[in-house]
């Protein structure tokens, strides 16, 4: 985002915060901000053309995202996952999806579950010529299609954070492959069946479950006691 792009969204009304914060963010998610790259709010404000004050505050809001870290001394920084934070953050957004997914399948109505299904069809285009990051930005709109109809706010606020964040944070080493992600795509098909089908809350919840740690296993060989 330029400084012209800047000042023509806070015409329509945006809050400088919420520009700077949709710049960060932005940044993060290509890869133009490495991880462990130090974030200043001065040149941000500059580049903006704004005041340093909504740039920490978007940087804040980053934080509690956990899409960067706040070290003491030091400032801002973008986050990096070391391997043991890594499987236990995806262990938590097992649980966390699991049970979004299984509340949300209660309510959510057949015109969801035919979007859901047509982003997975999406996803499975992608995989005669695969590309990890378009794969990896349907996968999280896929989940949060079937977590829109979670009736529990704060569970569904939490399981979107945690994606959204896992999505940022997949290193290269990390990142989804065509093996993995044509398991995926056919373990979604079983999930959105299952929904489709009216089976009991805790089936669904567990497939949506073992998904995720599927997932990690596929990545990192940790076979969690979750399954």
């Amino acid at each position: 985002m330029t400084a012209s792009q800047a000042q023509a969204e806070s015409k329509r009304g945006r809050s400088k915060a919420d520009l700077a914060y949709d710049y960060l963010r932005k940044q993060v998610l290509d890869g133009a901000l490495a991880p462990r790259q130090r974030v200043l709010a001065g040149p941000i404000a500059a580049h903006l053309e704004i005041s340093a004050v909504p740039v920490r505050e978007a940087i804040h809001r980053l934080a509690a995202e956990g899409l960067l870290q706040i070290e003491r001394n030091v400032g801002a920084r973008v986050a990096e996952l070391d391997e043991r934070a890594y499987r236990e953050g995806m262990e938590a957004l097992a649980v966390l999806d699991g049970s979004a997914t299984a509340l949300a399948a209660l309510a959510v109505g057949g015109a969801a579950l035919d979007r859901a299904e047509q982003i997975n069809e999406q996803l499975a285009g992608l995989l005669g010529d695969f590309d990890p990051a378009e794969y990896t930005r349907l996968n999280t709109k896929f989940h949060a299609v079937l977590h829109a109809g979670c009736p529990n706010a704060r569970l569904r606020e939490l399981v979107e954070a945690e994606w959204r964040k896992f999505s940022a944070l997949h290193a290269a080493e990390r990142a989804v492959d065509a093996e993995r992600a044509h398991a995926a795509v056919d373990e979604h098909r079983e999930l959105l069946r299952l929904i489709r089908d009216g089976a009991p809350a805790a089936r669904i919840e567990q497939a949506a479950r073992d998904h995720v740690l599927s997932s990690l296993h596929a990545r990192t060989g940790f076979v969690s006691q979750l399954r």
